[in-house]
């Protein structure tokens, strides 16, 4: 049964943290997409109790119910996982993180206590000469990062715009939502379950404002805040060739510059589909990470 809490943060921030009853000493830590929140990850904590595995995901600062944290970097997400680690008592944990989540799982690799990472369908850099960040993303993609180069007054534009619909978005509008960001094999999960899963959570996630995804958008066009050249863990690049959200080219980037990187191709898979169909090789692959020394 998972158990969802809000803790308190040393600067006065809450965090919104999901965990399950596994045994939390070594355990995962799930970190969603963009926009997203802790409630993405529900199935996959319920998931790896059944295999014995302790598992948390939290909502990034300013999705649900987390508090904002003002102009943040992707490796400012190390703060709050040593806070959430301490209060947990983890000792030892392998970090996941879907799309958006990819680069704030690779940042945990920096972590003492993280021994390895594992991302699917993982954004790559932006401002790189060697990947063309929008090469093959769906045009809604091409607008929104368009905006969000453009600096935070476009970004808000945008956000103003753009956020709401998802904000209130039901599992019936989700193929439409989504557009041009879902290939076939995603929209063949988009009913039933998947589907009410999936609007719920960007609806909880934007609950109380998009200011998580206008922060994520912001962070991901600006350095990171960390080399790459500086992880030193194993790092699985899990990616689908049918993705039109994080296309294949960001896999192979994230291979070339992460050292130790292992780059794990799944054909005929799209953004949402590559971790669904893979559920159970994912996890296997978790527990590998987790049982190294």
């Amino acid at each position: 049964m998972n158990t969802k809490e809000l803790m308190n943060l040393q600067d006065g921030r809450k965090l919104e943290v999901i965990y399950n009853s596994g045994d939390l000493t070594s355990a995962v830590i799930f970190h969603h997409g963009t926009p997203s929140d802790a409630n993405l990850w529900n199935s996959w904590l319920t998931f790896l109790e059944s295999k014995g595995i302790g598992a948390i995901s939290f909502s990034r600062a300013g999705y649900g119910n987390s508090h904002r944290q003002l102009g943040r970097t992707v490796v400012s997400v190390n703060e709050d996982v040593q806070e959430l680690i301490k209060r947990f008592g983890v000792e030892r944990f392998v970090a996941v993180g879907w799309s958006g989540g990819g680069p704030h799982a690779i940042a945990n690799t920096l972590l003492r206590k993280c021994k390895g990472a594992l991302t699917l369908a993982g954004v790559g850099a932006y401002g790189v000469s060697d990947l063309n960040f929008l090469e093959g993303m769906g045009e809604e993609n091409e607008i929104e990062f368009g905006a969000a180069v453009a600096g935070a007054s476009e970004l808000t534009k945008w956000m103003d715009t753009n956020a709401v619909d998802f904000a209130k978005v039901t599992a019936e509008d989700l193929k439409q939502a989504l557009g041009g960001l879902i290939s076939q094999p995603d929209k063949d999960l988009l009913f039933d379950s998947y589907a009410n899963e999936m609007a719920a959570t960007f609806q909880s996630a934007l609950e109380h404002g998009y200011w998580g995804w206008f922060d994520d958008d912001m962070a991901f066009v600006q350095n990171w805040g960390f080399e790459l050249s500086e992880v030193e863990r194993p790092v699985e690049l899990w990616q689908g060739d049918q993705d039109l959200m994080v296309p294949h080219a960001h896999g192979i980037w994230l291979e070339k510059h992460v050292p130790n990187a292992k780059l794990v191709f799944k054909p005929g898979e799209g953004h949402l589909s590559l971790g669904e169909n893979s559920k159970e090789e994912i996890s296997k692959a978790i527990v590998a990470m987790l049982e190294r020394s």
